[in-house]
């Protein structure tokens, strides 16, 4: 079996796509070709999947239609002669390099009125089904998933530790402070630099992850907490993952970083606001939720549309380090 998935754009769902990749190698066992076709950004992760064979550019930016650029791909890939195409998004444009490169089965959810270019429509088995459930149904899979593993450079780490001056001998909590959705799923710096204080007096090094974007809210945080290591902006996604590797805790926001941390082997601390752990849990077992569960949660907004966010602004500091360390306790 040779097939081609179209992957998703975020990078949770990224992660979270492993659970299909290893379900359709055991189902269609280790010698299946699983070929993956994403951004840049999703290339680096699925280099750590020891289930994708190769991983194809779409030189494509986020929320571009790029017909010309998707015929173009679709007409180069029809030489690999794919059995199969599972496109991951429901967009229509998703599918349309499956459908370029003359692949005879391409399977996806309905979408965007998809007819035609996908030929093999898929159902959930549930009306509400979870991220997990939509991606194992588009080869009807009902087995339980296999939590995804990414694998970690050693070499790189070591590597990144001397240049960036990283002390790894204390235990190291790791903050993931960012939330790309919006301010709906990001709880603030000042508790984040308030959490950071904490574990700093319990003997903690505290690392702070996130993209350049994130760097106004390290900085507020660092303002708080001097004693905190801000690595936002300072790594690449690989690099992020081989860092964060080392951490026995992190503490994070609904992330594309908390299914990275959770992918990793971290005890994963997740404090959810304007979205549910229902929905897009941390895939780990190693994990504890921290969630209000408010009457108007979840609304899945980017920004609070009651104007007051207190899904998260009322979730304290010592909340979240009970919960910690009920976890690392265990």
């Amino acid at each position: 079996m040779k097939l081609l998935i179209v992957a998703p754009s975020w990078i949770g769902d990224m992660v979270i796509a492993q659970t299909l990749f290893k379900a359709l190698q055991t189902r269609y066992g280790v010698s299946a070709i699983i070929d993956v076709v994403a951004p840049k950004w999703a290339l680096d992760i699925c280099g750590r999947m020891s289930e994708v064979r190769k991983t194809i550019l779409l030189d494509i930016k986020h929320g571009e239609f790029g017909l010309k650029k998707r015929y173009t791909l679709g007409k180069k890939l029809r030489s690999e002669r794919y059995d199969r195409a599972i496109v991951m998004p429901t967009t229509f444009k998703s599918a349309l390099i499956p459908f370029f490169a003359h692949i005879p089965i391409r399977s996806g959810l309905l979408g965007e009125m998809r007819f035609g270019v996908i030929n093999d429509i898929k159902k959930t088995h549930s009306k509400k089904p979870t991220m997990i459930e939509k991606y194992l149904a588009l080869d009807d899979i009902t087995a339980a998933p296999q939590f995804p593993a990414l694998s970690v450079d050693q070499n790189n780490r070591e590597k990144l530790l001397k240049k960036l001056k990283l002390n790894a001998a204390k235990p190291i909590a790791a903050l993931f402070v960012g939330a790309e959705y919006g301010e709906a799923k990001r709880w603030s710096a000042e508790n984040f630099g308030d959490l950071a204080n904490r574990l700093i007096a319990d003997n903690y090094a505290v690392w702070i992850f996130g993209s350049s974007n994130d760097r106004a809210i390290s900085a507020k945080i660092t303002a708080i907490a001097s004693q905190a290591v801000d690595l936002c902006g300072k790594t690449t996604l690989t690099d992020a993952i081989d860092l964060i590797s080392l951490a026995q805790t992190a503490i994070c926001n609904d992330s594309g970083l908390m299914h990275i941390g959770a992918a990793t082997g971290v005890k994963i601390t997740a404090i959810y606001g304007s979205s549910t752990p229902d929905y897009t849990p941390p895939l780990t077992d190693k994990k504890t939720i921290v969630s209000l569960n408010l009457p108007c949660s979840p609304c899945f907004e980017r920004v609070c549309p009651l104007g007051h966010t207190n899904c998260l602004n009322n979730i304290t500091p010592q909340m979240v380090m009970e919960a910690l360390y009920k976890l690392t306790d265990g």
